[in-house]
């Protein structure tokens, strides 16, 4: 694979030269590739999601669904804290394509869980893994990723991620595990052209002091 920078845009092209990844605008990403199985859960699941709620994809998927070659068995995603009856319908409608909650049975206790600010996991249904783990927002940062998303399209549908460079900010100065690191790295790199960098430089400073 190599990398070609055309203006503001890179381009990610394949062996035979096919553009596989193209930076569209500041809020658009492109991809067009075949999905992956984590690909196609995070679209199925997200397809229900938007139906009651925004949402923002954060974390190790970011990175993967950007090309980074590593494993993961779950997929990160913060809502907005939303109504009990939201909630009900939103379950009621991820149990019809096939989801279930690994945490709890009941809607109250679901609830519950993301009121007490616990992460709630839903999976298909006779698997735990791949699954999502979905939770509220609940600090500025988190506020902040929602009200920022960087829209990719795929061939099957639409995925709403963590802005880059809030995500590369956060890995580098939170997170910081090798892990991280090299996911921040790998975003570095597919972003070299396209990243705001005093963005970036604003959002280091925003998370100095985050615990």
């Amino acid at each position: 694979m190599r990398k070609t920078a055309i203006k503001n845009d890179i381009v990610e092209r394949d062996s035979h030269h096919r553009e596989i990844m193209r930076f569209i605008d500041k809020t658009t990403l492109e991809i067009d590739r075949e999905l992956s199985d984590l690909d196609r859960l995070a679209l199925d699941f997200v397809t229900v999601l938007e139906k009651h709620t925004s949402y923002v994809i954060v974390s190790g998927y970011v990175s993967i669904l950007l090309g980074r070659a590593r494993a993961s068995e779950d997929i990160d995603i913060i809502i907005p804290k939303i109504a009990f009856p939201t909630l009900k319908k939103l379950v009621h409608d991820l149990k019809e394509k096939g989801f279930y909650c690994i945490n709890e049975e009941k809607d109250s206790d679901i609830f519950e869980c993301l009121t007490e600010g616990i992460a709630v996991r839903f999976a298909k249904q006779n698997t735990m893994i791949p699954n999502i783990e979905m939770k509220w927002a609940k600090n500025t940062i988190d506020e902040v990723t929602l009200q920022t998303p960087l829209t990719v399209i795929l061939p099957m549908g639409t995925l709403r991620i963590s802005q880059l460079e809030l995500q590369i900010a956060f890995k580098e100065m939170v997170l910081r595990s090798p892990k991280d690191r090299e996911d921040a790295r790998h975003l570095r790199k597919i972003a070299e052209g396209y990243l705001d960098n005093k963005l970036l430089q604003h959002y280091k400073e925003m998370l100095r002091d985050f615990h």
